[in-house]
């Protein structure tokens, strides 16, 4: 017994693993120290509230990189589109001018123009989306939630809110924040060095080939950006992991408690088993009087068996017990002149073997076949 709980022999039989968990967590729970990885359950909890180890940098860097790779794929049809657009519009200028330009027109003009620009964006627009989508899944697995999105009034305490502003979580965010704005500024000033001569040159070039040179230029730098995003997204995610598994863990107290609210608490467990115990010995009892014989070791166990040939083609086990039972049994057989037969082997093989209401199996026809004929001849 360890502090106050408790585990008979057979919760020990059923579960072994009682008697490691007892040895593990209820001879040494003092103290309220956090120094348990988290069981699969907590996890399990934690993720259905929506706390997940996430990086939104690793995600943002992803989408970045889908963006300018889609944008730098589709530049070709984003120009061409541009073109167009560009051309219908100017050399329509005549007509607009001479037309009554109303409201109605305005509203027409703009909802044209704007699907346009929507139609020329919308696959870099869902290269996007679906990236953003496939790295989140990467990271958290596929469980929608709702719950991270509800209301929590203990985020607007002024006192928790003082508290998270200098906390180790906003001090890495500071940090990160920092890092990124010191490698953005070097990146566009190390571009914009390198592009200084050419900029000079658009003026003197074809409209498309400036917006193409120009295009290049965006995606080159964008990509760049992306690729210091990716390094610290990476380095973020891992950091993520990192402080989740460290925030998860538990104390042996709250293992423990989860253990009763999982398993049961041992005790109630035991009373539970005692009563079905109980119940089942009730109904063997009950059953006895219909048996053909008892077959005993002589005074360790004792099994009775019964023969219909109507209702089974083979003999049932309709009772047995060990010691205090077996006595019980052999009692009960007695008062209704139920034969008891001694036979060790038989008696082991069945107690052992064969569960309660089961046919014997093939194998003990042949001895149980003739301490049936030995019981028959005596009953003429």
């Amino acid at each position: 017994m360890i502090k106050g709980v408790s585990f008979d022999k057979e919760d020990l039989e059923l579960n072994p693993n009682l008697l490691v968990f007892d040895l593990q967590f209820f001879a040494n729970d003092e103290g309220g120290e956090k120094t348990e990885e988290a069981t699969p359950k907590k996890l399990d909890d934690a993720r259905k509230e929506g706390q997940v180890a996430k990086s939104q940098e690793l995600a943002t860097a992803v989408t970045l990189i889908a963006l300018f790779g889609s944008l730098k794929v589709f530049l070709g049809f984003i120009g061409g589109n541009f073109s167009d657009s560009f051309g219908e519009y100017y050399n329509n200028i005549d007509q607009y001018s001479r037309e009554v330009f109303n409201s109605n027109y305005a509203v027409a003009f703009v909802n044209s123009a704007m699907w346009k620009i929507l139609l020329t964006c919308l696959p870099i627009f869902i290269v996007a989306v679906v990236f953003a989508i496939v790295i989140n899944v990467f990271q958290v697995k596929w469980q929608p939630t709702l719950k991270p999105l509800m209301p929590k009034f203990n985020k607007i305490n002024p006192i928790n809110g003082f508290k998270r502003m200098f906390s180790m979580d906003k001090l890495v965010e500071l940090l990160k924040s920092l890092l990124k704005i010191g490698l953005i500024a070097y990146l566009a000033y190390s571009e914009l060095s390198e592009s200084a001569g050419i900029v000079n040159s658009l003026y003197g070039m074809d409209p498309m080939d400036a917006v193409a040179m120009i295009g290049e230029k965006v995606i080159s730098f964008g990509l760049r950006v992306s690729i210091i995003y990716v390094v610290i997204g990476l380095a973020d995610y891992i950091y993520q992991k990192f402080k989740f598994n460290k925030d998860m863990r538990m104390t042996k107290q709250e293992i423990k408690d989860e253990f009763k609210q999982t398993e049961g608490d041992p005790k109630i467990k035991g009373q539970i088993r005692q009563r079905m115990r109980e119940a089942s010995q009730r109904r063997m009892m009950q059953q006895l009087p219909e048996a053909d014989v008892v077959i005993t070791n002589p005074t360790h166990l004792a099994c009775a068996i019964k023969y219909d040939k109507e209702q089974a083609e083979a003999p049932m086990l309709i009772a047995k017990g060990a010691d205090f039972l077996a006595q019980k049994i052999k009692e009960e057989a007695k008062k209704h002149d139920i034969p008891i037969v001694e036979n060790k082997p038989l008696a082991r093989m069945l107690y052992h073997n064969v569960e309660l209401d089961e046919e014997i199996p093939e194998e003990l026809y042949q001895m149980t076949a003739e301490v049936l004929a030995y019981v028959y001849s005596l009953k003429n």
